[in-house]
């Protein structure tokens, strides 16, 4: 029996040291969203959340239910000039880019996001020297209801999969 439960023990210890490691679940078709502030002041920051959570509510109504990045792609080319008028009533300059773009390595709540160049939305508010924002908008990950920010890390991650798993 001691033999039996020491097997298991380092079996489990094995799987977990093994398993513990963050994992890379972007799908590579997956489209981003990123809004970089112009510096890390509240009023810039601010204005970086409100601007993002606008650009979230002009897309989210045609975003949530597609099921292809090409769809998604389709739809946020349909929008940009929405977008573009949104920020334009703001008092701050700013960057556009849809297209392929540099994000680096980020890890949140154990969910590893490889460095890399992503077909995304960018968003750079005048210096772009501010910390930034971002996210997935296909599959339409930060434009599910679920609360990210109270979610334990077990809890993201299985959301994260069940996401990805239903757009992909």
């Amino acid at each position: 029996m001691k033999k039996i439960i020491i097997v298991l023990f380092l079996f489990t210890f094995v799987f977990l040291i093994l398993h513990g490691e963050e994992e890379y679940i972007i799908p590579n078709n997956a489209i981003r969203l990123r809004v970089v502030a112009n510096s890390n002041t509240f009023e810039d920051q601010a204005t970086k959340m409100e601007i993002k959570n606008n650009i979230e509510s002009i897309l989210k109504k045609d975003l949530i239910d597609i099921k292809s990045d090409v769809e998604a792609d389709h739809i946020i080319n349909q929008k940009i000039p929405e977008i573009k008028t949104m920020i334009d009533n703001y008092d701050v300059s700013y960057k556009l880019n849809y297209g392929q773009n540099y994000f680096p390595e980020k890890s949140y709540k154990g969910i590893k996001y490889e460095e890399g160049n992503y077909e995304s939305l960018v968003v750079t508010l005048g210096k772009g020297k501010g910390d930034n924002w971002w996210c997935v908008l296909f599959p339409p990950l930060c434009l599910m209801d679920a609360s990210t920010s109270s979610m334990e890390e077990v809890d993201y991650k299985w959301f994260v999969q069940d996401i990805f798993k239903k757009y992909m």
